[in-house]
């Protein structure tokens, strides 16, 4: 569905895009991840037209993004972070608009229109103008004019962007429901919407792509956070006896509660270091009668993936 090779976009003397390549199969929905300034937004432009690229290409369903412009637009359905609306429309109006921009024929303009105003919940401000709308039934608006003409391919650019929490669970909802019968691209910052609707991540950090891999994977290639511990029993002779067998191992007393007390261990360098920790915890419980009423192995996360990657980002952030 999209293949880009080799794609390079410079402002000036700002190069926002290095050389990125990369392909999206039909029905596969990406998270399009990075850092503010990475370069998500300049890729999804590119894709959707609006911007050309300094060098390399892009293609959708073999066309390609700069000579088949107009072919490309129409089989994609695109969300801007900044949702483009005519604020003195009518909701239905404006959708009618975009549908007879967007080719709709007039025969299927009452379904199309009712299609999306249904699976966007516009029923409430349908016949309402879009300036009166909040913020969420706005971004609600923009989300049915990228889906109108049932495009094969959406393009999302930061879609929950200024939504309430329950708002942006409505769209993460949405967008789960469209990668059935679309190809989706999500750009976005917010690891929670790549974690609820993506099959595959791709990390870009300062123009260049950093990872690129099913969650599960990219996960995988993290080290176990560490365990927690929750031990009834003197906290100072605990914390002693801990010390004590675990040598190189942090320990970290989190909370207390009464005579139960929460420990946080650090791990070592090796994988079979947590088990053989949560092995030693029990065996010490036991052996001194007191109770173990919680062992938790702490999971890495997309999030820890994240940070491993853009680090040089965020260090290069905060020295500037």
């Amino acid at each position: 569905m999209i293949k880009v090779e080799n794609l390079s976009k410079s402002y000036g003397q700002t190069q926002a895009l290095k050389g990125i390549s990369f392909e999206v199969a039909d029905g596969e929905v990406i998270g399009f991840l990075g850092p503010n300034g990475a370069g998500k937004s300049t890729t999804m432009k590119i894709l959707a037209g609006y911007l050309l690229p300094t060098g390399g290409g892009a293609s959708v369903d073999g066309m390609d993004v700069v000579k088949d412009s107009l072919e490309v637009r129409r089989r994609i359905g695109y969300l801007p972070e900044s949702t483009p609306l005519y604020t003195e429309m009518r909701v239905d109006e404006y959708l009618r608009f975009v549908a007879r921009i967007r080719g709709v024929e007039k025969s299927r303009l009452k379904t199309a229109l009712s299609r999306v105003v249904e699976l966007c919940g516009l029923q409430r401000v349908v016949g309402k103008t879009v300036i009166e709308l909040s913020k969420g039934y706005k971004q609600r608006v923009g989300l049915a004019q990228a889906m109108i003409h049932e495009p094969e391919l959406l393009v999302f650019d930061e879609p929950t962007s200024g939504l309430d929490p329950n708002q942006i669970i409505e769209v993460r909802e949405l967008i789960r429901r469209l990668s059935e019968e679309h190809t989706v691209i999500l750009s976005t910052h917010y690891l929670q919407e790549v974690e609820a609707v993506s099959t595959r991540v791709i990390i870009v950090n300062l123009g260049q792509i950093v990872a690129d891999d099913s969650q599960e994977n990219l996960v995988s290639t993290v080290e176990t956070r560490g365990l927690k511990a929750r031990i009834k029993g003197p906290a100072d002779k605990v914390t002693a006896q801990l010390s004590e067998l675990l040598p190189g191992h942090p320990i970290k007393v989190l909370s207390k509660d009464g005579e139960t007390t929460l420990f946080g261990f650090g791990l070592g360098s090796k994988k079979k270091d947590d088990s053989f920790i949560g092995d030693a915890i029990a065996q010490l419980v036991v052996k001194n009668g007191w109770e173990l009423h919680e062992l938790i192995k702490e999971q890495a996360s997309l999030e820890d993936v994240f940070c491993k990657l853009t680090e040089s980002d965020r260090l290069e952030a905060r020295h500037a």
